[in-house]
């Protein structure tokens, strides 16, 4: 073995290098509609005015570590409940990682639970911090198993408990009653982190129950909203909870170039809001025409993608690219998922053309 293999075997955890990055596929040239993302770009107008506002932003200091302005913004835009706070942090993976972070035990190792299949990030997160993660299937239907999740809890005692909501990669809302029967079962033992990132386009939120349950945290992003670029996330919870994960937060993690722009943007939230409107119509155009085509299943979705299970995911996945379409395919996630794919709602030329392209994907050689 060489210097550097010995090197990476004495210093570097087993399990990181039993792991792979996570690896985003490249979409030059393509018809890109794999990542979730809001196809609309702001209005000429906003994007020149946005432009002046970041050629003034003061690049050669820290940002002011408060971020007390964007935190004014958020709270006031974005419906957090009178009294409470916003943690700011470099997407909401960042956000993720610092709840993970903060209740890993180095006394008694910590266990992280999710209802899976789920957002990758909530087992990766885990693994890192040192917590065992614990998956729980979902139904067939991808509603959440109760006896069993119920059950892991009695069994695992997790310190958090990651519940999407609509949850990512299914697109599905679980049942309310569900939630609460969740909180109560952790009750002062654990957290359960509600991870709202397709809020905009689910015409629901349990933001404002947040009062209610002291061991509730709700997180979001301002990604899928239409700001992916410039990686912004906020999560919100009892004040003294939030003081725990404000002590784990790294300084200055949200960069003076994200400040700015979200501000301005966020003074603009009825774009946002409209974009986020048509992208709905848009789903709920799709939807039916999808699943009119032979041998495909559309499982219903309250966010701004469609999962869909087809007679060969891996075929069809390769047909679309072959058409310069790129999405993707859950079908190594979860065993559930088997043959199913995932595509992002966008634009109605880009709907259209998507169709079209699937069309030609199912259609025998």
């Amino acid at each position: 073995m060489s210097f550097i293999d010995n090197l990476i075997a004495n210093v570097i955890r087993e399990d990181i290098r039993a792991n792979s990055a996570y690896v985003v596929p490249d979409s030059s040239g393509l018809l890109k509609l794999d990542a979730m993302e809001n196809p609309y770009g702001l209005p000429r107008a906003l994007r020149e005015e946005l432009g002046r506002r970041l050629a003034d932003a003061v690049l050669n200091r820290y940002p002011v570590a408060s971020y007390a302005t964007l935190k004014e913004k958020v709270i006031g835009k974005l419906g957090i409940p009178a009294g409470y706070d916003v943690l700011l942090g470099n997407g909401s993976d960042e956000l993720i990682q610092i709840v993970t972070t903060t209740v890993a035990n180095q006394k008694r190792r910590a266990s992280v639970l999710a209802p899976v299949p789920a957002f990758v990030m909530y087992a990766r997160s885990a693994q890192f911090a040192g917590a065992d993660f614990v998956g729980v299937k979902l139904k067939d239907d991808f509603s959440l198993d109760m006896d069993a999740m119920l059950a892991a809890i009695a069994l695992h005692q997790p310190a958090v408990v990651f519940l999407a909501y609509p949850n990512n990669p299914t697109g599905n809302l679980f049942d309310t009653g569900d939630v609460d029967a969740i909180v109560e079962a952790l009750g002062d033992k654990g957290i359960v982190v509600i991870d709202e990132a397709y809020q905009p386009f689910a015409g629901t939120t349990l933001m404002g129950s947040l009062p209610e349950h002291d061991n509730v945290v709700v997180m979001r992003t301002v990604s899928k909203l239409g700001l992916a670029g410039i990686r912004l996330g906020y999560m919100t919870a009892h004040p003294r909870l939030l003081a725990e994960f404000e002590k784990v937060r790294p300084p200055y993690n949200v960069n003076v170039l994200t400040q700015v722009a979200a501000e301005f943007v966020l003074d603009h939230i009825d774009v946002l809001d409209a974009q986020a409107a048509s992208i709905i119509a848009e789903r709920e155009r799709m939807m039916p025409e999808l699943a009119a085509l032979p041998g495909v299943q559309v499982f219903p979705s309250k966010a701004n993608f469609i999962t869909l299970r087809v007679p060969d995911a891996a075929a069809v996945g390769a047909k679309l690219l072959d058409q310069k379409v790129l999405i993707k395919n859950l079908s190594k996630m979860h065993g559930s998922l088997a043959n199913c794919i995932r595509v992002t709602v966008s634009t109605p030329e880009e709907n259209s053309a998507f169709l079209n392209a699937l069309k030609a994907a199912l259609t025998p050689a």
